[in-house]
């Protein structure tokens, strides 16, 4: 049996969710189910809102504009939250959409938008990427919804409270090396290769990408500075800033996150 249901619509609900329930969709989902999808009474659904786990539901009627779903029985159990943060310069719409969908699907706990001084775009519709984020996670069986933070200045990362967390600083000046290898130096166990299993040895991590006018020379020296920090090449070309965002996000998951 697989792990994911791929063929049954899902939706994201904030709402409590158990067997026996029932739950209404808003005007927006309703008109997404009834004449997108072309669903009606008893059509299966998976429900899932972040925290229960996923859900099996069937479709009730209530009337032209309405629409709600019976809870059945819990399909998958919530998975145990990791904290991986992403942090990043704002991008323009289409890619910072797109930036905000992949990294959802990479398995990051939080989107951060951080303000350097070299970033070109300063305002952030937070309210968008949290929608881009449940988008992402409706298509493709993630079951955590990343927190979605306004924006913060670049010295926010130097604050000693971050001190315990590895960052890893992608840094396009940064001397090109292997990149498996140079996170592998992080991690306690010899394998650098298996994700840890054990929730005693999974630290907090962030990822940082910088604008693509790249970081100041006070910033990379404020970086280097700071405790805890893990500067890696991502290779001898220069990568758009959500094409790094893919690049070192699977790299990072293959070496000290969660894939098996």
């Amino acid at each position: 049996m697989p792990r994911y249901d791929i063929r049954t619509p899902r939706l994201y609900l904030d709402h409590p969710l158990a067997t026996g329930q029932g739950v209404p969709f808003d005007r927006d989902q309703a008109n997404y189910l009834r004449n997108v999808l072309r669903l009606g009474q008893g059509d299966p659904v998976l429900l899932f809102n972040g925290r229960d786990g996923e859900w099996q539901a069937k479709l009730a009627e209530l009337g032209k504009k309405t629409l709600a779903a019976e809870i059945g029985e819990r399909q998958r159990e919530q998975p145990a939250a990791r904290d991986l943060q992403f942090l990043f310069a704002p991008l323009k719409h289409a890619r910072l959409d797109y930036m905000a969908q992949k990294a959802v699907e990479m398995g990051v706990s939080r989107l951060q938008p951080v303000i350097t001084r070299h970033t070109q775009v300063a305002r952030v519709n937070v309210e968008r990427m949290h929608a881009n984020a449940i988008e992402a996670a409706q298509q493709c069986g993630v079951l955590s919804i990343p927190e979605v933070g306004e924006p913060v200045p670049f010295k926010a990362l130097l604050r000693p409270s971050e001190a315990d967390r590895l960052l890893i600083f992608c840094d396009e000046d940064a001397e090109v090396k292997d990149p498996i290898a140079a996170l592998a130096g992080a991690r306690s166990r010899p394998n650098a290769l298996l994700p840890a299993s054990a929730a005693e040895e999974v630290q907090p991590m962030a990822v940082l990408i910088g604008p693509e006018g790249g970081f100041s020379h006070e910033e990379r020296d404020a970086l280097l500075e700071r405790p805890n920090v893990l500067r890696l090449s991502l290779g001898p070309r220069i990568l758009r800033g959500d094409t790094a965002a893919v690049a070192a996000l699977a790299l990072v998951q293959a070496v000290l996150g969660d894939w098996a």
